[in-house]
């Protein structure tokens, strides 16, 4: 099967089956990269090195947030690219994902180096977290532009068809975490600073896997110098597409940063059982991430080529899939939700508060998906606007101010359902948003 065919005529529940189950794998495979640093550093039963590493998860997140954004809006570039038969444009989306991701992780690698103390303490360290957090982020800050690159082009090497090379890269970087983390932190007895190492040497295995693969397996993409550009619409292409993508990972490192002050207020218990509520969650929250995602070159490469009515068959199918599957991941989580806390770590304050917030938090399961494929919706249009709109509202306009009130109002019981208040706002209005978006569309 060519990548015409997968994108064109194929049924469209095989087309979505063929591309999204690779990038849901993709997807949980991240989710457990991000719960394997919790988890390892969990058995070492110190409450405060599993803080130690909730309050550096911003950084994380951080970086995140340009990956997203370049490759998001990569992906979406080179799916209208390929629609149109546009090589040129293709490898040119392709080397400006890499070259801009290098440059941005280096530039963000001094800035973490220079400022890492006045960085720390603005994410709630303490007194008796700080060199905990300090030596972890040294060791995650080098690996920065291996990170960022990594999870950049997986979404590139997608829009090819290749869902399973992207998957495969996904899954080398974890496999090698997994393996280093309890030889580092435990073995080793490097603690959370181990968690980072193997962090970055995992993205770093990753990232030789994708030069490979654009050296010797790609068929439409190059990371050639020659080709890096950010003329023509390159550069406001993806990063204006991606937008969305990167100020909802930037402003959620901002309100996890809200949210630990709030939270250090209340003990390092608190801290350390969001932190594990975080990766927790995100089984939840990346499942249905990944079905989004997963679609967004079929979507992209649609309405490039003007098939209106496929395109709006997509849509409406990841969305029946999403629901389904939201609702079978909360169901399973509210049920083994104290072992699922008890799984990272057994500290009996830090399950109490585990096992609260993680009800909080996947009430907004079943329909979060939603949101995500509305989102992708606006931006395989060419839409991208109101899609910034909603993740600026969804973590920050809207979470930030609530966090806030929230505390003041009913302390912290109030505080662990804010996240879920503003997921379902955020759901409501991406509805009515994409609904007046495709009726212009349709009136063209």
């Amino acid at each position: 099967m060519n990548e015409n065919e997968l994108m064109s005529s194929l049924p469209v529940p095989k087309a979505v089956a063929k591309m999204a189950i690779p990038s849901v794998i993709s997807s949980l495979v991240t989710v457990v990269y991000n719960m394997a640093d919790t988890f390892f550093v969990g058995q070492t039963g110190d409450p405060l090195q599993v803080a130690a590493v909730s309050l550096t998860n911003p950084i994380f997140i951080l970086f995140m947030a340009f990956a997203n954004m370049f490759g998001m809006g990569g992906s979406a570039a080179a799916s209208m690219a390929m629609g149109e038969k546009n090589e040129k444009r293709m490898k040119q989306v392709s080397a400006f994902v890499t070259y801009a991701s290098l440059i941005v992780g280096v530039a963000l690698a001094v800035i973490l180096m220079v400022f890492m103390t006045p960085v720390l303490n603005m994410f709630g360290a303490n007194e008796q977290t700080f060199l905990y957090a300090k030596g972890y982020t040294f060791h995650i800050a080098y690996g920065a532009p291996f990170i960022i690159w990594s999870a950049a082009v997986s979404f590139v090497v997608r829009a090819e068809g290749a869902s399973k090379e992207a998957m495969i890269g996904s899954m080398i970087g974890t496999v090698a975490n997994i393996v280093l983390d309890p030889v580092l932190i435990s073995g080793m007895g490097m603690g959370a600073v181990g968690a980072a190492v193997a962090t970055t040497i995992g993205n770093i295995l990753a990232g030789i896997y994708y030069l490979w693969y654009f050296l010797k397996k790609s068929k439409c993409f190059s990371i050639s110098i020659k080709y890096f550009t950010c003329k023509d619409g390159i550069l406001s292409g993806v990063c204006v597409t991606g937008l969305p993508t990167a100020v909802f990972s930037v402003l959620m490192s901002v309100s996890t940063i809200v949210l630990n002050q709030i939270l250090v207020a209340y003990g390092n218990a608190p801290v350390a059982a969001i932190g594990i509520v975080f990766k927790a969650n995100m089984f939840i929250t990346f499942l249905q991430m990944g079905l989004a995602n997963g679609v967004q070159p079929l979507l992209g490469y649609n309405y490039g080529s003007g098939d209106h009515k496929r395109f709006v068959s997509v849509e409406r199918y990841t969305k029946k899939c999403c629901v389904i599957v939201g609702i079978l991941a909360t169901a399973l989580f509210f049920v083994l939700r104290e072992p699922i806390i008890r799984l990272f770590i057994s500290d009996g304050e830090v399950v109490y508060y585990g096992v609260k917030m993680l009800i909080a938090y996947m009430l907004s399961g079943p329909v979060i998906g939603l949101l995500f494929v509305n989102m992708n919706c606006m931006q395989s249009v060419g839409n991208s606007f109101p899609a910034t709109i909603l993740s600026v509202m969804r973590q920050g306009l809207l979470l930030i101010p609530l966090l806030y009130l929230l505390n003041a109002c009913m302390g912290l019981n109030g505080v662990i359902y804010g996240q879920a208040l503003t997921d379902y706002a955020a759901v409501i209005l991406s509805a009515v948003l994409w609904r007046r978006i495709r009726r212009r569309i349709e009136r063209r």
